[in-house]
């Protein structure tokens, strides 16, 4: 009962804005994005379009406070920072589909919902960093098991949604026996238990507790432009897996209309307007990451890193192994 009444109160704490949710010319955002991202997307639309957008920011609880909404939420547009978010969204009913054209036709087919309840917005790569000290390593995910490495690997929880994520395209690539089997052999060449977050690993490696660790791309960039972890990154390399072979693992964050939403018109308006070229830059050069629609240039920092090969398999069928993968970590008692 108390856990309950906490959990309700803590989603209380984030979700504090209040919206008029029969308003013609507004719209209204649940978002896990940060404000200093979508905030200038949001202003450029309202400039264009004249419609306001209202955004409620959290870091959970969405999908909670949707479900206790119901029908009478004022949510229109919910955005989210992984593909694991945006499939529990649709698996709880929280959704509906948006038939557009146009944004059906500027996000690849691997990058959206076949049943149009999901978008992608931007990539970003789950890549391995690598101690300068080793030199730039051309590696695999599959290489994680080798013993050569054994002492020698960093990461953050197993579970968290982005290691989930890469677990279940091993899965998808590998099937579960060899996936299993996989993951023990990596649990086993960890320095330290799984803990921190992706930056964290790279610290890490600066501290020499480790040489080697997975993280999403755009934290390079993040780290690279903070005063303090630029001396982490400084130290490390970033390098793009499985370049030989299927291609690099690729995750999303990406945009859902609310299942009631009030203003669907205006919704699908901004839904469109988020994956337009001048919207698709703006994303690319304030947090680093890669532009979902193509012909849309990357910043300059992140070009620095070269090009890269992606898996092609589409995210939906990855997202099919979600549950397996959870079930193979607890088996491989990763997180212990």
């Amino acid at each position: 009962m108390f856990k309950k009444l906490f959990i309700t109160l803590f989603v209380a704490i984030f979700f504090t804005t209040s919206f008029i949710a029969n308003a013609s010319e507004e719209v209204n955002v649940y978002s896990y994005r940060q404000p200093f991202l979508v905030e200038p997307l949001f202003s450029q639309f309202t400039e264009n379009t004249g419609i306001k957008v209202n955004v409620v920011f959290a870091k959970k609880g969405m999908a909670e406070r949707l479900a206790r909404e119901g029908k009478y939420s004022p949510a229109d547009i919910l955005l989210t920072t992984d593909i694991s978010r945006l499939i529990e969204l649709r698996d709880k009913d929280l959704v509906q589909p948006v038939n557009s054209s146009i944004l059906s036709n500027s996000i690849p087919k691997q990058y959206q919902a076949q049943d149009n309840t999901w978008f992608a917005l931007t990539t970003r790569v789950r890549n391995i960093y690598s101690a300068k000290r080793l030199g730039k390593l051309d590696l695999n995910y599959e290489d994680l098991a080798d013993e050569k490495y054994k002492g020698r690997i960093c990461t953050r929880s197993g579970k968290h949604p982005y290691n989930v994520a890469l677990v279940a395209s091993m899965i998808s690539e590998h099937g579960e026996t060899y996936t299993l089997d996989w993951l023990k052999k990596v649990k086993n060449n960890l320095a330290r238990k799984p803990q921190g977050s992706d930056r964290g690993q790279v610290q890490a490696i600066h501290q020499k507790l480790c040489d080697i660790s997975l993280g999403n791309s755009y934290y390079f960039g993040k780290m690279l432009k903070d005063e303090k972890q630029k001396t982490w990154a400084d130290e490390v390399y970033i390098n793009f897996p499985n370049q030989k072979n299927r291609g690099a693992h690729i995750n999303i964050s990406g945009v859902a209309m609310a299942k009631y939403a009030p203003n669907a018109k205006n919704a699908q308006a901004l839904m469109e307007f988020l994956v337009s070229k001048p919207a698709q830059a703006l994303y690319a050069q304030t947090n680093m990451e890669y532009p979902v629609r193509e012909g849309v240039a990357v910043s300059k920092l992140v070009a620095s890193w070269g090009s890269y090969k992606a898996d092609a398999l589409p995210l939906e069928d990855i997202a099919k192994n979600r549950k397996t993968a959870l079930k193979l970590l607890d088996q491989a008692q990763f997180d212990l």
